[in-house]
C-alpha cells in the first residue's frame, strides 16, 4: 500500500501515532515527499542510527535549522545570521561536541540538579497557590512557569521576563519546525528582541560574573578561548529553549494522558510513589521531542533503502517509543509499565543535556499537584497543539480539580 505521511500536516500534528504505526509497518525507512528527507521509525533502526554518530551526523540539525529560516535569511543582518550559522552543541559531532559537551556539563552535574528540589518545589507550590481550582490553565499557570522560571534562575536572568522568554522561545520553535503560521516579520521581531536582551546580558556578565550558567559560558571564552562570542549567544538560545520546552510539554502531555486514562489517574493519585513511573511513562507515550534529524556520511542502506550521503534522515524517537517490537501494547498508557529503554531523551553522546532536571521538575510538579487536588477534570474537548512536528504538546490545558481538605 502506498504510505503517505506529511509532518506538516494538521492531522499528523494532532495524532501522529497511527501514521507511526503505518510507517513502522509498511514503511520502516521512508522517503518523505515532496521534502526529500528520510523518515526512520522502526526502534531498533533510531537506536542503531543514534548510537553511530561517526556514520550519522548531527550536523543535519544545523542544515534543517537553516532550512527552516531560508526564506528569512536575506532580511537579516550579518549578525544574526552569524548566529543562526554557528555551530551548537546539538549540531555538532566529536572532537568539537566532546569539548563544548564537557564545558556545559558543568553546570549540569547530578548534585546540582539535586541541590535545586527545594527551589523547584517552591516555585510549583507558590504557582499553585495562585490556582483557582473551578477553572485552570495547567500549561499557563504550572507547566510554563516552573521550567522557565528555573532555567531563568539558572542562567542568571530576570525571572520576571518569563513571559518574553516564552514567546521568543515559542518563535524559535515555530520558525524551526512549524508551519511559520505568524508572519516572517513577527518572527523575525521577536528573535531580534531575544538577540538584543541577551546580547545585554552577556556583555555584564563580562563586567559582572556570578555563579550562573551565562557567566561560565564567559569564562570558557575568555579564559580558555573554546567559545566565541556568537557561540555564547547560541549556547543561551539552546538552553532557554530546550530548559522550558521539554518540561513543559511533558507535564502538558502527561496530563493530557491521566485524564483521558482516568482508571490510571486514580492509581496514581492513591500512590504517590507511582509518580517517577508516571513521568517516565508520560515521556514514552507521549514524548515531548518527537524525532531530530541526522545525515549519513557516506552512502548506507537501511531496511533495504538507500539513503545518500548528506541526506536529512528525521529519527522518530516517539515513533520508537510506539513500537510494539519494543514496549508490548505500545499504545496503552500504564503507569506500573516498566519504561526502561525509551528514548524520550535520546541517546548515547547526544543524551538530553537537562534529562535529569526536566525529570525531577515533573516528578515535584505532579508530587504537589497530586498532594493538593484530586478528582481532575478537563474543560474543553479539544486543546490546541504546538505549532511543531517536532515539539509536541498543548499550548493550553483547561481543568478544574477538587482541593485536598
Amino acid at each position: 500500500m502506498a504510505v503517505e505521511y506529511n509532518p506538516f500536516a494538521p492531522q499528523v500534528r494532532e495524532d501522529p501515532y497511527p501514521f507511526y504505526r503505518v510507517l513502522r509497518d509498511e514503511a520502516p525507512v521512508h522517503r518523505v515527499e515532496p521534502f526529500g528527507f528520510y523518515a526512520v521509525s522502526r526502534y531498533d533502526d533510531v537506536m542503531a542510527i543514534v548510537k553511530q554518530p561517526e556514520l550519522f551526523s548531527s550536523t543535519a540539525i544545523q542544515t534543517f535549522l537553516l532550512g527552516g529560516i531560508a526564506n528569512a535569511r536575506e532580511q537579516m543582518d550579518s549578525e544574526e545570521r552569524e548566529l543562526f550559522e554557528s555551530r551548537i552543541l546539538i549540531a555538532a559531532d566529536p572532537p568539537e561536541h566532546t569539548q563544548m559537551r564537557n564545558l556545559v556539563n558543568r553546570g549540569f552535574t547530578p548534585r546540582r540538579i539535586s541541590a535545586l528540589e527545594p527551589r523547584i518545589r517552591e516555585i510549583t507550590r507558590n504557582a499553585l497557590d495562585q490556582i483557582d481550582p473551578e477553572s485552570f490553565d495547567l500549561v499557563r499557570e504550572l507547566a510554563v512557569p516552573l521550567p522557565v522560571t528555573v532555567i531563568a534562575e539558572m542562567l542568571g536572568v530576570e525571572t520576571e521576563r518569563m513571559g518574553d522568554f516564552k514567546r521568543w522561545s515559542d518563535a524559535i520553535v515555530a520558525g524551526i519546525s512549524g508551519t511559520t503560521q505568524q508572519s516572517r516579520e513577527q518572527l523575525m521581531g521577536q528573535r531580534g528582541e531575544f538577540r538584543h536582551y541577551f546580547k545585554e546580558v552577556i556583555e555584564r556578565r563580562r563586567r559582572e560574573p556570578r555563579d550562573d550558567l551565562i557567566s561560565l559560558l564567559v569564562r570558557a571564552e575568555e579564559d580558555l578561548g573554546v567559545l566565541t562570542p556568537v557561540q555564547i549567544q547560541g549556547f543561551t538560545v539552546l538552553l532557554l529553549v530546550a530548559g522550558n520546552e521539554t518540561t513543559t510539554n511533558l507535564l502538558g502531555n502527561t496530563m493530557q494522558a491521566l485524564l483521558r486514562h482516568p482508571g490510571q489517574l486514580e492509581k496514581v493519585a492513591a500512590d504517590r510513589a507511582l509518580v517517577r513511573g508516571l513521568v517516565e511513562e508520560g515521556l514514552r507515550y507521549d514524548s515531548p521531542v518527537q524525532g531530530l534529524v541526522r545525515s549519513p556520511t557516506r552512502d548506507v542502506v537501511l531496511r533495504g533503502v538507500e539513503i545518500p550521503k548528506g541526506s536529512i534522515v528525521l529519527v522518530l524517537f516517539a515513533s520508537a517509543n510506539r513500537d510494539e517490537r519494543q514496549f508490548p501494547e505500545p499504545d496503552r498508557f500504564d503507569v506500573t509499565r516498566d519504561s526502561q529503554g525509551h528514548i524520550a531523551f535520546g541517546y548515547g553522546i547526544h543524551y538530553c543535556l537537562g534529562a535529569a532536571l526536566a525529570r525531577l521538575e515533573a516528578r515535584v510538579a505532579f508530587e504537589e499537584l497530586l498532594a493538593r487536588f484530586r478528582r481532575f477534570e478537563s474543560l474543553e474537548e479539544h486543546a490546541e497543539r504546538l505549532d511543531s512536528f517536532l515539539i509536541r504538546g498543548p499550548k493550553a490545558l483547561r481543568m478544574r480539580a477538587e482541593t485536598i481538605q
